[in-house]
């Protein structure tokens, strides 16, 4: 059987690169997200990328830790991390093993089991909206911390996986500031996404918490 070149897995030396490379070029491609009500497929419109100690927005900056060990496994792994007491963002490890670099997938367009999807996303109000942004794409994916270091490049059968898809000109790529992260992490342009795709989250600056009297 011929796997259409579309359908094929993206080999780990995809993500043995350095992050500002992989992070664009992720754009287009395909999720699989295999479940035990049946698989999910989703293009990934919107990235971000986080350069590990080069990085003060990533959560590699300051060393390793048991919450981040992953980031600084072999690429092709799954980095989820759990964040204000409720929601999952899922990210893809890249570089060379021991560099700590990952990209976010901020937003994607399902493609195949959108009614599974709808399940866990009751509050949106249309399929554009099923994975737009990071929390939503984690929890219309049924993703959390259970997948945390799932090699997304394994041979056989694996809960996920990045498949070739369909890469985007770079004409059509656009980048800018990643959204809501504070400091010097801030001025990056390392948020990247589809022009004019309407499954893409809104950009937010980050806005510093009150502290309470």
């Amino acid at each position: 059987m011929i796997v259409p070149r579309d359908r094929m897995p993206l080999p780990r030396t995809f993500f043995d690169r350095p992050v500002l490379e992989v992070a664009p070029d992720l754009l287009g491609r395909i999720l699989v997200r295999q479940t035990p009500d049946g698989p999910l497929s989703l293009r990934l419109t919107e990235v971000e990328a986080y350069d590990g100690p080069n990085d003060p927005g990533s959560h590699a900056y300051r060393g390793r830790t048991p919450r981040n060990d992953v980031m600084f496994g072999p690429p092709g792994h799954v980095y989820v991390y759990f964040t204000y007491g409720m929601w999952h963002c899922m990210n893809l490890v890249c570089g060379p093993e021991g560099t700590a670099s990952a990209v976010l997938l901020r937003a994607g367009e399902l493609v195949e089991g959108a009614e599974l999807a709808r399940k866990r996303r009751l509050s949106a109000r249309n399929d554009k909206e099923l994975a737009k942004g990071p929390a939503r794409l984690a929890t219309a994916l049924d993703v959390d911390r259970a997948l945390d270091g799932t090699d997304a490049c394994a041979a056989g059968e694996t809960p996920l996986r990045i498949l070739t898809g369909t890469a985007v000109p770079a004409e059509q790529v656009r980048s800018g500031p990643r959204t809501g992260v504070s400091g010097d992490g801030g001025v990056h342009p390392w948020r990247y996404w589809i022009a004019d795709d309407p499954t893409v989250s809104p950009y937010r600056a980050h806005v510093p918490r009150r502290r309470s009297s």
